[in-house]
C-alpha cells in the first residue's frame, strides 16, 4: 500500500471529526488551536533485576518494541548506590516515546484491547493527573497486550505509561481523554 493510500489511525479521525468540534463548544474554545491535543505516550519498564543479569533489560526491551511497534531506549543508573547494589551505569530500565500514527494507534490498543483484559477491572483512577493536563497509570504486567504471547514470557514485568497533552488543566485533560475511550471510573 503506498503511503498516500495509508489511512489515519482511527483514534486521530475521531479526534479531528468528533473530539475537537465537542471540546471546542464545552469550554467554549474561540480558536480551534486552543482545544488540547495529544502530544506524546511514553511507556517505560523498571528492571530491577537487571543489576545481576542484563538478559533481563534486554528481554523487557524486546517485550516494550512488541508492544509499542518501535525501538525503547535503555537507560542506565546515573548514580551508585551501595545499599540497592548499583553502580553507575548499570542498565536499570528501558523506555518508548510514541509520537504522531504510533502514539494513537498505541492509545487505541490500550484503551479498547489491554485494559478490558485487566482481572476485576472498574474503570482507572481519576487521581492520575498532574495537575498540568498530563496522566499517569501503571500496569502490574505486559501480558494484558495481545502482542505478548502468554507461553513466552518468562518474568511478569510492570509497565508505566505517561499520555502528555496540551491542556492546561486536569478538567481538560480528562474531558479530553475520557472522549478518546480512557475508562476512568468515578471517585
Amino acid at each position: 500500500m503506498a503511503d498516500a493510500e495509508k489511512r489515519a489511525p482511527r483514534l486521530r479521525e475521531r479526534y479531528e471529526q468528533e473530539l475537537v468540534p465537542a471540546l471546542m463548544t464545552e469550554f467554549a474554545y474561540r480558536n480551534i488551536m486552543q482545544v488540547p491535543r495529544l502530544v506524546k505516550v511514553v511507556a517505560s519498564m523498571g528492571v530491577g533485576e537487571g543489576r545481576e543479569d542484563a538478559a533481563h533489560v534486554a528481554t523487557a526491551a524486546e517485550e516494550l518494541a512488541r508492544i509499542a511497534g518501535q525501538r525503547p531506549k535503555i537507560t542506565r543508573a546515573r548514580k551508585s548506590i551501595s545499599n540497592f547494589k548499583l553502580r553507575a551505569g548499570m542498565q536499570v530500565g528501558c523506555f518508548v516515546t510514541l509520537r504522531g500514527d504510533r502514539m494513537y494507534e498505541f492509545l487505541d490498543r490500550l484503551f479498547n484491547t489491554a485494559l478490558p483484559r485487566l482481572r476485576d477491572f472498574r474503570g482507572l483512577s481519576p487521581h492520575g493527573f498532574d495537575g498540568r493536563g498530563n496522566y499517569s497509570l501503571g500496569l502490574k504486567e505486559q501480558s494484558v497486550f495481545p502482542e505478548i504471547d502468554q507461553d513466552k514470557v518468562q518474568r511478569v514485568q510492570g509497565l508505566n505509561i505517561t499520555i502528555v497533552t496540551t491542556a492546561k488543566t486536569d478538567a481538560e485533560a480528562q474531558a479530553l481523554l475520557k472522549r478518546c475511550g480512557l475508562p476512568l471510573r468515578e471517585n
